[in-house]
């Protein structure tokens, strides 16, 4: 039997091989750019690097201190958590939509049209955006010929967290449908068929087979989806905000970027992306722990 391990692990060498390249290029782009986590410790100086005067936690402790902060997590938390439960409802809405037509030809378009946007990135989207949802855009010119007064979707503080939550949702459900199509493939024919015998309609047989064995797939992406709360969109946010909607619209990574590349507040910066990191840890591994408890899911 060990001969045989040996045999196999011999024969698998060039998988083990096709590794290393990314081995390398995690330990050099995700390891060694760990020890400038020390910046978070310091004074920070440009001029004097990681020898800067060590200050311990009064980063931590200026940065709680700080109202726009208490302000940003929450403005991350309320985008970032409304952004994951509606991308979880409406691409499984929609993949399950589209398993019901009759006509797979029909089926190929709509799914080809709403996997379109996933692929253009938010620098091209804030400006098609900008275009739509603009004073003069086509959003506001229905809303004027139905009578109703236009709305200002990018400059108005309370729209402003909607129009970021529902755009997203727009431009990334497409990818969440092509999963969920996947999953629903793989449902046993036969199970729908013995479901019709037994007089169920077609909403009874969603609701008792289709979700039910969804299910795997929902815990999954909903759990890859935690470890990412705190991030809620830099590149979709910085694009689309103005200093008008800061009190709303301000997250972690965009607060991040004014402190420490804007205002050269280095050492801030760096406690604040330290903050979001231990964070974001803390949310998988508490995902995993969930998943396996409520819904006796492994990943692993």
């Amino acid at each position: 039997m060990k001969k045989s391990k040996k045999q196999g692990a011999a024969s698998l060498w060039q998988y083990y091989a096709m590794l290393v390249p990314g081995i390398i290029l995690t330990f050099i782009f995700s390891y060694i750019p760990l020890y400038g986590i020390i910046i978070a410790f310091e004074k920070y100086n440009v001029g004097m690097g990681f020898s800067s005067p060590w200050v311990g936690l009064e980063n931590f402790r200026y940065l709680f201190s700080q109202p726009t902060f208490t302000r940003t997590i929450w403005n991350t938390l309320f985008i970032a958590v409304w952004k994951l439960a509606l991308g979880v409802i409406v691409p499984v809405t929609v993949a399950v939509l589209l398993n019901e037509m009759i006509s797979d030809r029909l089926k190929r378009i709509y799914q080809t049209l709403i996997y379109i946007p996933n692929f253009l990135s938010w620098v091209i989207m804030a400006g098609v955006l900008m275009d739509i949802l603009g004073s003069d855009g086509a959003i506001n010119g229905i809303l004027n010929a139905l009578g109703l007064e236009s709305v200002n979707f990018l400059g108005n503080a309370k729209v402003f967290p909607w129009t970021m939550i529902f755009s997203d949702v727009w431009k990334g459900f497409g990818y969440g449908t092509v999963v969920y199509l996947a999953a629903l493939t793989g449902i046993d024919v036969s199970l729908y068929e013995s479901a019709k015998l037994d007089g169920a309609t077609r909403w009874q047989q969603i609701k008792s087979i289709t979700i039910p064995l969804l299910m795997p797939t929902i815990i999954l992406m909903t759990v890859l989806s935690l470890g990412n709360v705190l991030n809620a969109g830099f590149d979709q946010i910085y694009n689309l905000y103005s200093p008008a909607v800061w009190e709303t619209g301000d997250v972690i990574d965009t607060y991040v970027y004014r402190l420490g590349i804007q205002q050269a507040q280095y050492s801030v910066g760096a406690a604040v992306g330290l903050f979001k990191s231990v964070v974001s840890a803390i949310l998988v591994v508490t995902s995993y722990v969930l998943a396996d408890k409520l819904a006796g899911y492994r990943i692993l």
